[in-house]
């Protein structure tokens, strides 16, 4: 299945875009995808804390995936 991840803060430099196409196996879920990015960008599996949203809403790992989903990967924030 194809599916569009947008990318914000550190994980946009870990990815080198901010919009990435990919293809999943059906019936992947969102550990999946996160195993699939860790393959492809190794530091992308040092993150300690990521928020992961799916169609603008924030999505549990266990989540399936869909054809065409559109998956934000939100790190932290942090600032003053």
């Amino acid at each position: 299945m194809k599916l569009t991840i947008l990318a914000f803060g550190i994980t946009r430099d870990i990815l080198g875009t901010s919009e990435l196409n990919l293809e999943l196996p059906e019936s992947a879920r969102i550990e999946d995808l996160k195993a699939e990015l860790a393959r492809r960008f190794p530091a992308f599996a040092n993150l300690s804390a990521l928020a992961i949203a799916v169609n603008s809403q924030y999505a549990e790992l266990d989540l399936e995936l869909k054809e065409l989903d559109e998956v934000a990967l939100i790190p932290p924030v942090s600032g003053g």
